[in-house]
């Protein structure tokens, strides 16, 4: 039951009750002084909904695949460590250990860059592929002890994966549903409840006493909560949404024994 409240509080917030307030206003206005319309419903669901319900489905596709490249990446670096572990031959070395210290450190430095709002990625950026690069060192040094070329260039195939991984996760975060669609559906969800008072005025006398301002406000819950549902798959690091990707380091760190 709480968790049902949490989500509730997403999707209905103050823009909700503006907007309905706006809305309630605008259409007691427009019965008081007579400015009735009869405008086509099918405006809404061209216009608004379906525009809307294709952003939702777009934000949801990339959060379906910043899902997937993160389990790529973790599932690599997994199997990095294991091949440091297990391959080679001569196992008096600290492959393993330093794996394992380079893939903690790159996770946790994942979650800052991928939640991290407003920071620049260049330096940052260029940080991490050094960490890369000391994983490729240690990739060519098993080569010391014991392990074949050939199981060497799976190694590196792996880590080839890691980054390809990496920059589709970095794409992700930086490149959203397009912005012009967004405005567009914006403007048109919290303009429409308010230049739509005539026609809800001309349906007054349809419903029962204190029932007539029941569309205005179901229209404006409705449109506002599709656009808030849309804001927070929008952005699936932020950290904010209950559909949001939650990076755990230290569930990836209790797979490195």
């Amino acid at each position: 039951m709480k968790r049902m409240f949490q989500s509730f509080s997403l999707i209905i917030n103050w823009k909700t009750y503006i907007l309905t307030m706006m809305s309630v206003l605008c259409s007691y206005l427009c019965y008081t002084y007579g400015l009735t319309a009869k405008f086509p419903d099918m405006l809404v669901g061209v216009a608004i909904v379906f525009p809307v319900v294709f952003s939702i489905g777009s934000a949801y596709n990339r959060r379906e695949s910043a899902l997937q490249r993160w389990a790529d990446f973790r599932g690599h670096a997994i199997a990095i460590y294991y091949a440091t572990r297990d391959w080679p031959s001569d196992k008096n070395n600290n492959l393993p250990e330093r794996t394992k210290q380079l893939t903690t450190e790159m996770v946790h430095r994942t979650k800052d860059l991928l939640t991290s709002k407003g920071k620049p990625w260049d330096k940052r950026e260029e940080e991490f592929y050094q960490l890369f690069s000391k994983l490729s060192d240690i990739t060519m040094e098993m080569r010391k002890y014991g392990v074949q070329s050939g199981e060497i260039s799976r190694v590196s195939q792996y880590l080839s994966k890691m980054v390809i991984a990496f920059d589709n996760l970095k794409i992700i975060y930086q490149y959203r549903t397009p912005i012009t669609l967004r405005t567009y559906s914006k403007v048109f969800i919290y303009v429409f409840p308010i230049i739509y008072g005539p026609y809800f005025a001309s349906t007054f006398h349809d419903f029962s006493a204190h029932l007539e301002y029941v569309m205005p406000v179901l229209y404006s819950f409705i449109l506002v909560s599709l656009d808030n549902i849309q804001d927070h798959l929008e952005d699936p690091f932020d950290q904010v949404g209950e559909d949001d990707i939650h990076i755990d380091a230290s569930e990836t760190i209790r797979l490195l024994v």
